[in-house]
């Protein structure tokens, strides 16, 4: 049995309880998002049947969350690449400090969508992302993220 690869969510904060992407919350969605050989960020998602948007498809909310956590996993990778730790005190490298959400087209409750994430600007004091969700061969939603340096106070 092959074994499965470590996600960036376990290596950078396995003991994260984040609702989207932290390995520690048994009861979270739990992202697992890998980097590909060309350096784009991916990871697959699968919903829930809890996340019914009341018409049968998945929740924008529930996108939303999974997006800002996919970005946050390409986010923490370039940090770390850059040798740009969390300061002391810090969880870590980068918070959230907005999303620009498109809801492009309905995203399907009952299929896996897959999605992508590249960091698009980045500076010690602050990057942003683009990451989007694909399922069927056509984007459903996407976000650009602007991440801020954390620093403890």
């Amino acid at each position: 049995m092959t074994p499965v690869a470590e996600s960036l969510q376990e290596r950078y904060y396995p003991d994260l309880p984040c609702f989207g992407c932290g390995p520690a919350n048994e009861k979270g969605l739990r992202l697992r998002s890998y980097v590909r050989d060309d350096g784009l960020v991916t990871a697959l998602f699968t919903p829930w049947p809890e996340h019914d948007n009341g018409l049968g498809y998945l929740n924008g909310g529930i996108i939303a969350t999974v997006l800002d956590c996919h970005s946050a996993a390409a986010v923490t990778h370039e940090a770390f690449a850059r040798d740009w730790p969390p300061l002391p005190g810090a969880a870590l490298p980068y918070v959230t400090a907005g999303l620009e959400v498109s809801y492009l087209r309905p995203a399907p409750l009952t299929e896996t969508v897959t999605l992508y994430g590249e960091v698009v600007a980045a500076a010690e004091t602050e990057m942003s992302a683009h990451v989007w969700m694909e399922w069927d061969g056509k984007t459903r939603a996407e976000v650009t993220a602007v991440w801020k340096r954390w620093r403890p106070r």
